[in-house]
């Protein structure tokens, strides 16, 4: 496991602030955005960053970015979107895969690079395409043998081997969601009931205008005509219910007769990304950015990976651990729905050993999270963060808990402060 950061960590983190977390909206897996890769959705979002800002190319000392798809067509993809976005040719920039974590891992990494003082100001986030992930075949250099060659799923394929050889998830990460689901007796009512909130919440903040600040406008190319630009949400849907999504045939059924997750009560496949600055106190002011939140720590355990879902467990219970504090304490939580199984075998958990309760539920994911918004796997983690960090500031509130699970069997718990 790793525990949040020790007393010296600690104290180093104390200058250490969170500025101006954007996002581009989250399009629809073969939707509005599916025109454009990972790194053209990244460095849009840079782009939005710096305008908003007024940061200078020059400013910037590195771009450190999750993304759980990379390839050749964008490696070290924080350079590559330094280098579109039109920051400085010296600024340098990385990828990094935490897989659902890596958006959130990337700002807890510029953090920590920021407290011990190699960088001043670091641009973190996540991107991904999930429209543009490719089926690639292995082996080729060694010349084809036979009449055919063999085709793998980008996706599909990291979600089987995430667990590595010695274990292998067959069916991926909605197996692991089935086992949670049979551990904890969850129903498939349960389940409906809590994706159809989520869309609930996630439409009535998008009607109220609650994202519109959060999100820098993409122009997307047409084949025809003219540009297009996007700057809303295609994943939510309206007029959801518990009785409409139980229509839905579960994904599994026909290897698992008591299977209950669809592709309405799990988290989307999408495209988007997510950036902020990262960066000190001091330097925040003297480049007039807004700082929302200071980083408290975080954790990462491991789980079995046909149990990933439970990861955030572990993970929140060490970190509460470490800073002293309980759920009740914060006045924000986000618990990423990879599904909603999975939510709810956490929530389980929460309940006997944390007191949580039906009513904390207020404070949870209270506009939305992957089941209705969506789930662009790299960037999720800013995006999440952009949402609470902002959500904070217009409640006047003091604390945001940010967990989420990990493809291979891992959960990342991350404590935020608002910067007043």
């Amino acid at each position: 496991m790793t525990r949040g950061p020790g007393p010296r960590m600690a104290e180093a983190l104390a200058d250490i602030v969170v500025c101006e977390p954007v996002r581009t909206a989250v399009g629809r897996r073969h939707g509005a955005l599916a025109p454009l890769g990972a790194a053209d959705l990244a460095a849009a979002a840079i782009a939005g960053l710096v305008e908003r800002t007024g940061l200078a190319a020059t400013d910037v000392d590195d771009v450190i970015l999750g993304q759980c798809y990379p390839n050749g067509e964008a490696p070290a993809i924080g350079r590559v979107a330094a280098l579109d976005a039109g920051l400085d040719i010296r600024t340098p920039g990385i990828q990094i895969d935490r897989r659902c974590g890596s958006g959130l891992q990337a700002v807890l990494n510029a953090a920590m690079q920021v407290a011990v003082g190699v960088s001043d100001v670091v641009i973190a986030g996540g991107a991904e395409s999930m429209s543009n992930s490719e089926f690639y075949s292995l082996g080729l250099r060694g010349g084809v043998r036979g009449d055919r060659v063999e085709f793998v799923d980008r996706i599909a394929r990291g979600r089987v081997t995430s667990g590595g050889r010695d274990h292998p998830v067959a069916g991926g990460m909605l197996e692991t969601a089935e086992n949670l689901r049979a551990e904890y007796s969850i129903s498939r009512g349960e389940q409906d009931e809590l994706a159809a909130e989520s869309q609930r919440r996630a439409i009535a903040a998008q009607d109220g205008g609650v994202f519109d600040e959060e999100i820098v406008p993409v122009r997307v190319p047409q084949r025809r005509g003219d540009d297009v630009v996007v700057d809303t949400d295609e994943h939510p849907r309206r007029g959801v219910t518990a009785d409409s999504l139980a229509a839905l045939r579960p994904v599994r059924s026909r290897v698992d007769p008591d299977a209950t997750v669809t592709a309405g009560n799990a988290s989307g496949e999408n495209d988007g990304a997510a950036v902020c600055v990262v960066t000190t106190r001091g330097r925040a002011a003297a480049l007039g950015l807004r700082a929302y939140v200071r980083p408290l720590g975080w954790s990462v355990t491991g789980v079995h990976p046909a149990r990933m879902g439970i990861g955030p467990v572990s993970a929140t219970a060490e970190l509460l651990d470490t800073l002293g504090l309980r759920l009740a304490d914060f006045d924000l939580i986000e618990l990423n729905e990879a599904f909603a199984a999975q939510v709810l075998a956490c929530l389980r958990e929460w309940e006997s050993g944390f007191g949580f309760t039906t009513a904390d539920r207020e404070r949870l994911n209270v506009h939305g999270s992957g089941i209705s918004l969506g789930h662009p796997v790299g960037a999720t983690g800013t995006r999440i963060l952009t949402t609470v960090c902002r959500e904070l500031a217009r409640r006047q509130g003091r604390f945001a808990l940010e967990t989420m699970c990990l493809g291979g069997g891992q959960g990342l718990a991350a404590a935020f402060e608002r910067v007043s």
